[in-house]
């Protein structure tokens, strides 16, 4: 009952996002078969929450440094057994950035599968990440411990930034709705 939510949001992007469906069936799978999908300790992958999360101009993107990773990033993390993913990308965007913010539409942005390498006692694992689109109330961003630094960075410019495809594919879909 818990997964019903995310799964159908999961159909609905799949419906919108036809050419996606190799990687939304391989989600809705995981998700199915996985009725612990949203605690960090399930190894088989974990469902996270991310946020496109954009300036009041909407011609920005804040990214984080990502400690963990040492790569620029979109703002997001763990469930840590909450099922509503836009609250968790809500949440995440809130906590990494001291900013507040504000969510631009409903239904998913944009969703992706990455491996996440072995580090400490935690092995190689998955995230099945679920994108929101957010808009920051204002500029004025806060480092967290999670971050090495935080950067507002022109949306037609993030290849200075990072060659992430999930983020540049998240670009291309924003540029495609404005």
């Amino acid at each position: 009952m818990h997964r019903r939510n995310l799964l159908e949001q999961l159909s609905d992007y799949l419906h919108r996002h036809p050419q996606e469906q190799e990687t939304v069936r391989r989600f809705i799978d995981f998700v199915q078969a996985n009725p612990r999908c949203f605690e960090r300790d399930c190894w088989a992958g974990h469902v996270t929450g991310s946020a496109w999360l954009v300036d009041t101009t909407r011609s920005r993107l804040l990214l984080t440094h990502h400690k963990k990773l040492d790569m620029w990033l979109q703002l997001g993390g763990h469930s840590d057994g909450d099922a509503d993913t836009q609250k968790v990308a809500l949440r995440e965007a809130s906590e990494e950035s001291g900013l507040t913010v504000h969510l631009l539409r409903t239904d998913i942005f944009d969703v992706d599968i990455h491996e996440i390498p072995a580090r400490k006692n935690d092995p190689a694992h998955f995230h099945f990440d679920v994108r929101y689109a957010f808009s920051a109330a204002d500029d004025a961003y806060v480092v967290s411990e999670e971050s090495m630094d935080l950067a507002w960075v022109e949306i037609d410019q993030l290849e200075q930034f990072t060659v992430e495809t999930s983020i540049l594919r998240m670009r291309d879909k924003w540029q495609q709705q404005s």
